[in-house]
């Protein structure tokens, strides 16, 4: 039975979620904002995370970073604010989906089965190319045998180009299926996302190619 943790300072909220995810038979936790979160996830695994931005003590931006620093566990952030700001910034520390409210419970309850999932289908796999090593479901990349600082985004980019390695993607390619199918952003944040991966990954940065005209590819 998969196992939910419910991050909200809203009792109705989290009473609304744990309702349905009963129902659609998980296990549930709850936390009333972001430094109980993370109390939690210290203490016991979780398959999911739906956490609040906006709570007192901890934000869930603040939340997620620590989290995510913690564990590798998928989260959902839930914002009544609609802004694509806040949207980008939270695919770019790590969130896997992004929920506007008010929200159907039942397309939460979609999304959660979505990425939960899609992370327990994570192959245990590493990945090494010379010197560069990429542990998949461990979701570190060292290079010489020293980890490399890569946000969430750049890890995920550098194994969606590996395990379509020598294959030309296109930036709308990347776009969606790093940044997920609903994301409607500027295919520029590709091009940033790769600089910045190149840069990271320092003497080996020539494994990405660049496709005149089309996108980028991994080449070994």
């Amino acid at each position: 039975m998969s196992k939910l943790l419910i991050v909200d300072d809203e009792l109705r909220i989290r009473e609304v979620v744990r309702e349905y995810a009963l129902l659609n038979s998980y296990e549930v936790s709850e936390a009333s904002d972001g430094l109980e979160a993370i109390e939690k996830i210290k203490e016991e695994d979780f398959d999911c995370v739906i956490l609040d931005i906006m709570m007192p003590n901890l934000d869930g931006f603040s939340a997620c970073k620590q989290i995510k620093q913690i564990k590798d566990v998928p989260i959902i952030m839930l914002s009544a604010r609609q802004e694509e700001y806040d949207k980008l910034f939270g695919f770019e520390i790590g969130v896997d989906d992004y929920v506007v409210k008010p929200f159907s419970p039942k397309e939460l309850m979609a999304r959660i089965k979505v990425v939960v999932e899609r992370y327990k289908g994570k192959e245990n796999k590493v990945y090494k190319f010379e010197g560069l090593e990429i542990d998949v479901l461990g979701r570190v990349v060292t290079i010489d045998g020293v980890r490399a600082n890569l946000t969430p985004k750049e890890i995920d980019l550098l194994i969606y180009l590996i395990k379509n390695k020598n294959i030309a993607l296109s930036r709308s390619n990347l776009l969606e299926y790093v940044w997920d199918f609903d994301y409607y952003g500027d295919e520029r944040t590709v091009d940033t996302h790769i600089k910045m991966l190149r840069h990271n990954l320092g003497k080996y940065r020539d494994y990405i190619v660049t496709v005149r005209g089309m996108g980028y590819k991994f080449e070994a």
